[in-house]
């Protein structure tokens, strides 16, 4: 579908009058050709304080639906000792309200999901190129002279989310990815599934061409998947059916009712952070749950971890239904040296532990039900 040699080559920049943030360089570079005319995504791009010469990790910021590139994002990475690039995927420049960004003069095609787009032809629809224009950042990003290419993670909010798993089937040069609620399986009961169904056949040519579920099994680098128990967008059963297709090693952190959005909710989760450092930096690392399962009514998961646990519970649901409007809640769990147990409530559809370390950050066993 992509070419990532062709990708893989830097692309041309050009100048960006008239944006100006602290900090970060705002800029142009060149895409792939949108109905035979040439075009340029937007982008903001940071470096961190650092000694001459040396070489410094570096990430991918993929925004969400209504989104754009965000300086801000771009910063908070830059603070934390790391490069960072936040593209544009949609053609539109910053500014404006949520969803109602201003095009930029040399834009592709208008994102999010292009499902009215799904006759053209192929390099003109909008995943086509949103995948290259991140692909494109990457590379872009890896030509700097102070950047590590062998250090650089992914990592997307929502639709980002779903751009960053499509990414990561494509392009094996990342060190890891991050997908902040976006997984594939778009078609099974997604918040898109009604529109998808109205499709018909279009729909399901949409799924073959774009669901990320096609890509993901050819990601060979280390996953953190971070979502919520009730992602109105994105359900939880659509997520571990994506988690599990990448074969290469996975941390879950499912959150009780996280909120779906830019900034805090899907930006700053600490969880991203302290793996990138791991991943990137030979940080402490993130707990792991290596096993998980149930012995009659009781849940249980093994893990390993080098900062002390100080909590674990289970989190549960009696509902059925829409998963965006069940009701979880949690029950207690015991940490009995490397394992947690805990007793599933009579009911329960489904049920999950999580360990909670000194440093507040979670991780999730997978799903049951």
């Amino acid at each position: 579908m992509w070419n990532l040699e062709t990708l893989s080559q830097v692309p041309r920049t050009h100048p960006a009058p008239g944006f100006k943030e602290a900090g970060v360089e705002a800029l142009f570079y060149d895409t792939l050709s949108w109905k035979g005319q040439p075009t340029r995504a937007f982008a903001w791009l940071g470096m961190p304080e650092h000694k001459p010469g040396e070489k410094v990790p570096a990430m991918v910021l993929v925004h969400g639906g209504g989104g754009t590139a965000f300086a801000d994002w771009v910063r908070l990475w830059n603070k934390r000792g790391y490069a960072a690039i936040a593209m544009d995927t949609c053609g539109a420049t910053p500014g404006g309200d949520h969803g109602k960004r201003p095009r930029g003069e040399f834009g592709g095609p208008p994102g999010w999901g292009g499902f009215d787009q799904i006759d053209q032809p192929i390099e003109d629809q909008w995943t086509y190129h949103a995948v290259a224009d991140v692909i494109l950042a990457h590379s872009l990003l890896r030509s700097q002279l102070d950047v590590d290419p062998a250090r650089i993670g992914i990592t997307g909010i929502s639709w980002g989310g779903y751009l960053t798993c499509i990414v990561a089937g494509v392009d094996n040069r990342f060190a890891f990815a991050s997908p902040v609620y976006g997984c594939g399986f778009l078609g099974d009961n997604s918040t898109w599934k009604s529109a998808l169904d109205a499709m018909k056949e279009r729909g399901q040519k949409w799924l073959k061409l774009w669901d990320p579920s096609v890509y993901l099994p050819n990601a060979k680098m280390p996953f953190l998947w971070v979502d919520g128990t009730n992602d109105f967008a994105y359900p939880l059963n659509s997520v571990q059916k994506s988690y599990r297709l990448p074969p290469g090693e996975r941390i879950l952190t499912t959150k009780l009712r996280m909120p779906h959005g830019h900034g805090g909710p899907g930006e700053n989760p600490e969880e991203i952070r302290v793996f990138a450092d791991a991943m990137l930096k030979g940080g402490v690392p993130l707990a792991k749950i290596a096993k998980s399962g149930r012995e009659g009514q009781t849940a249980w998961a093994q893990f390993a971890s080098k900062t002390p646990i100080a909590k674990a519970e289970l989190l549960f649901t009696k509902s059925g239904g829409a998963w965006k409007d069940r009701l979880w809640e949690t029950g207690p769990a015991k940490i009995e040296g490397p394992k947690i147990v805990a007793p599933v409530p009579d009911g329960a559809t489904a049920w999950f532990l999580n360990i909670t370390d000194e440093r507040g950050l979670i991780v999730s066993s997978e799903m049951e039900q």
